[in-house]
């Protein structure tokens, strides 16, 4: 007579390769939600650099981030922080996002810097 169903070894067996499968998912899953929100870091310092520049071209100094928000051309995207320093002759700025679980959770882009290898080079760390 033939058997039918599964035994407890079995069952526990394919319980236990689920449960590997799965966990190698949620690594993987969360890594790819760590890529995405650096690049909201990212896009929020490029978008930043062309609010910075359509400012200046209107008011012929670099303005805060209220500044920039008053005048309607710079949103942070959520989870986002933002930091500027201005200077005479440009700015550097900072975005961080701390929900990022990577070692890399910020970038910044110094503009205006006078000559420096860096001007205007998104640098994340």
């Amino acid at each position: 007579m033939g058997r039918r169903g599964m035994t407890l070894i079995e069952l526990l067996a394919v319980i236990v390769i689920i449960g590997i499968l799965a966990g190698l998912a949620i690594v993987k899953t969360r890594a790819t939600k760590d890529k995405a929100k650096l690049a909201t870091v990212r896009m929020d310092l490029h978008n930043l650099v062309v609010a910075e520049e359509a400012y200046f071209s209107d008011k012929k100094t670099y303005g805060t981030l209220a500044q920039l928000r008053n005048a309607k051309l710079f949103q942070l995207s959520p989870g986002n922080t933002l930091a500027i320093r201005r200077s005479a002759a440009g700015f550097t700025a900072t975005a961080t996002n701390r929900s990022i679980s990577s070692r890399i959770k910020k970038c910044t882009i110094r503009v205006g810097s006078g000559g420096s290898a860096l001007d205007g080079k998104l640098v994340c760390s």
